[in-house]
């Protein structure tokens, strides 16, 4: 693979890069709540992206996402942060209409390797359904891209990330471990073969998935970033409910086990760790398995909650599609702790 970007950046690229989630509560916390009857979904409720209704058939959906790269493939890296940012939109319940680039280049690097990062995410904005008209351009000495995205949704079918109900079931449509994979190969310690497949991953849209989920009752959704799948999970149960995670039927990418067994683990699933431990009761004597939980996800897949009478078809449906899915737990009643692991 041609070294287009350099090594050095990976140890804190993707979505491993982003400020850990309490440091960003903390942040937030100091912000009065904003009044406005049209402003349907705000960073009060650790939502994916905010939510503005137009009238009575329309709501824009608006966010954004960037981050250094975490491959060597200027190509595959504009493809990655592309597919990244697009993924809030579909989580929201979606579609996308337009977006704009977010670039953050060095003067001294070949713009060569920028129009390759650019062609990347405009090819993933076409298959999202999008339309590229813009962008904002700064130099920095460290490459960073992403999107800033505009989408649409009708203001009674807004997925929101806290809104699951008790009984309800948890899917996840993406295997967990791409934090681990990249930071492992960017260092030389991770095979071929399994970052291959986290590219995959990372460069599948969450279009698809969401696309089956329409069909189908939808209590809550988010999809699984930066803070891992345990930080989204808490912030899926949020103070009304708990829930319940089946490791053993979590989908993990090969390589990823492996990897969190010889501690080749990130900063930002340590930041995660640190905030959530707490909040997290685990039942398995599993420390690997601990860790690709709180991994930080880059272009990760969407986390559903769905009564219990409709997941198995739903998990049917999404497979058939040829993507990887799983239930992986269950929504509980309010218990001592959020979140609840076992075997």
């Amino acid at each position: 693979m041609e070294q287009e970007l350099s090594n050095e950046l990976f140890i804190c690229g993707g979505c491993n890069a982003k400020i850990g989630p309490g440091v960003l509560g903390d942040l937030l916390s100091q912000f009065p709540k904003q009044e406005n009857p049209n402003f349907l979904v705000g960073f009060d409720s650790s939502d994916d992206a905010a939510v503005f209704r137009i009238d009575a058939e329309t709501a824009m959906i608006q966010t954004l996402d960037f981050f250094p790269a975490m491959v060597a493939d200027a190509t595959l890296f504009g493809e990655i942060a592309a597919a990244n940012a697009l993924s809030d939109v579909f989580a929201m319940g979606g579609e996308v209409l337009t977006a704009m680039n977010i670039v953050c280049w060095p003067e001294t690097k070949s713009t060569d390797t920028l129009g390759k990062i650019l062609a990347g995410g405009f090819r993933k904005v076409q298959e999202a359904g999008g339309v590229l008209v813009g962008g904002h351009s700064i130099h920095d000495p460290q490459p960073k891209y992403g999107l800033s995205v505009l989408g649409r949704v009708h203001p009674d079918r807004i997925y929101r990330n806290d809104t699951c109900v008790p009984g309800d079931v948890l899917l996840l449509t993406k295997p967990l471990g791409t934090g681990i994979i990249t930071t492992a190969y960017s260092a030389g310690e991770m095979a071929q073969e399994a970052f291959d497949q986290a590219i995959i991953s990372m460069t599948t849209l969450n279009r698809y998935a969401a696309e089956v989920l329409k069909k189908y009752t939808v209590h809550s959704c988010t999809d699984i970033t930066g803070f891992g799948l345990l930080g989204h999970l808490s912030e899926m149960v949020s103070d009304r409910c708990s829930a319940t995670v089946y490791a053993d039927s979590v989908p993990c990418l090969n390589g990823a086990y492996q990897g969190a067994q010889e501690f080749l683990i990130t900063a930002g699933g340590q930041r995660n760790r640190n905030h959530l431990e707490a909040d997290v009761d685990f039942q398995i004597d599993d420390y690997a398995l601990e860790e690709i939980l709180f991994d930080p996800q880059t272009s990760g897949g969407l986390l559903v909650s769905v009564p219990v009478e409709e997941a198995a078809t739903l998990l049917a449906e999404i497979e058939a599609w040829g993507l990887p899915c799983g239930i992986i737990g269950e929504v509980t009643e309010k218990d001592a702790k959020k979140i609840t692991v076992v075997h």
